[in-house]
């Protein structure tokens, strides 16, 4: 039978928490409500989330203490496993992304990306190469060494970015599509202490954010495809003075039209609204609102740009809001429950 679904979020989740796994609901594309219709519990919590090209399979990361990746058929309401997990030869992988012919994946507990071909139904093959990082930070428990949090290509597809929250760095490398050979290029520092987890790319590409979890700030960078150099310009809260209790960012999304970014803050359980100047290259905080739930671990844009989905790890549910497109401001509009949600992507 053919593949005649519409628009589906994919939640990913901590089956060690009490997580369904990989859970999918259908989207109403008028209002962003979601509607579950099916889950895999196959992999051992597969708290982040990637689809391949044309969207027929999605991969997971299996975030344990082993360390693997998992590729889903998704063309079915219930998702397929192509295959048993893949070790990623890792510890924690928390993050994912699908480059040339390739998963790549963010080891946190290891300090590493790894380096995964594609077969040609989709599948994982073993690991083609590992990168490891070095270093460290000065806060103590978390900065002991690298944890490699995230990886995601540029806008340009010509580098791949990796966030360090241990090293207070991101690495920029090359990715040899032949190989799957990862090629260091360089590393920009960050101020210590901040400990980056999460960045997202200006819809013009010439700007970088990188939201802090170790202090709840935002850093813009200026970047540049074709040196591959990310350069730093300054810093801006995501809570407004004086706000009370813990405080860890998690996610941060840019809209469409470059005007706003929204940032997730657990702890303070907001999401934060900041205005962008025309350049991208100055930020605002305009707004904090509720998150809807409790410990926002994931944020994410809908497909069509009117929707917001926080993924409230905690409470367990992931929460809808609609963005005023003036103002940016997220009002909640909905939830669906969904335990130890930790990740939404769509397609």
């Amino acid at each position: 039978m053919g593949d005649t679904r519409g628009t589906r979020a994919y939640i990913g989740s901590f089956t060690s928490a009490g997580g369904r796994g990989v859970l999918v609901a259908e989207v109403d594309a008028d209002t962003g409500a979601l509607s579950p219709v099916g889950a895999s519990e196959d992999v051992a919590d597969p708290s982040f989330l990637a689809l391949g090209p044309g969207g027929r399979v999605l991969y997971a990361v299996s975030e344990t203490a082993e360390g693997a990746a998992a590729a889903f058929d998704v063309t079915e309401p219930t998702p397929r496993p192509l295959g048993a997990p893949v070790p990623v030869q890792a510890s924690g992988p928390t993050h994912l992304a699908v480059v040339a012919g390739h998963v790549l994946t963010a080891n946190y507990g290891s300090g590493s990306l790894t380096s995964l071909p594609l077969a040609a139904d989709g599948s994982l093959k073993p690991p083609a190469d590992q990168a490891r990082h070095e270093g460290s930070g000065p806060v103590a428990g978390r900065q002991d060494g690298p944890h490699a949090h995230q990886v995601l290509p540029d806008p340009s597809g010509r580098w791949v970015l990796a966030v360090d929250l241990g090293t207070d760095s991101v690495t920029i490398s090359a990715l040899d599509p032949a190989t799957g050979a990862l090629r260091p290029h360089g590393t920009t520092a960050l101020r210590p202490g901040t400990g980056p987890r999460h960045l997202a790319f200006h819809p013009a590409g010439g700007q970088a954010y990188v939201l802090n979890e170790l202090e709840p700030t935002l850093t813009v960078c200026r970047w540049d495809a074709d040196a591959g150099e990310l350069e730093p310009l300054g810093e801006t809260p995501v809570v407004p003075d004086g706000a009370a209790g813990p405080c860890y960012p998690s996610e941060v999304v840019v809209a469409p039209d470059g005007r706003f970014l929204w940032a997730a803050v657990r702890g303070h359980d907001t999401l934060a609204v900041l205005a962008l100047d025309r350049s991208g290259e100055s930020a605002r905080l305009a707004a904090s609102v509720p998150c809807g739930g409790h410990w926002p671990r994931d944020l994410a844009l809908g497909p069509s740009g009117r929707h917001l989905y926080a993924a409230n790890e905690r409470s367990g549910d992931v929460t809808w809001f609609t963005v005023d497109p003036e103002t940016g401001l997220p009002s909640r509009t909905g939830s669906v429950p969904a335990p130890a949600a930790s990740c939404v992507v769509f397609g």
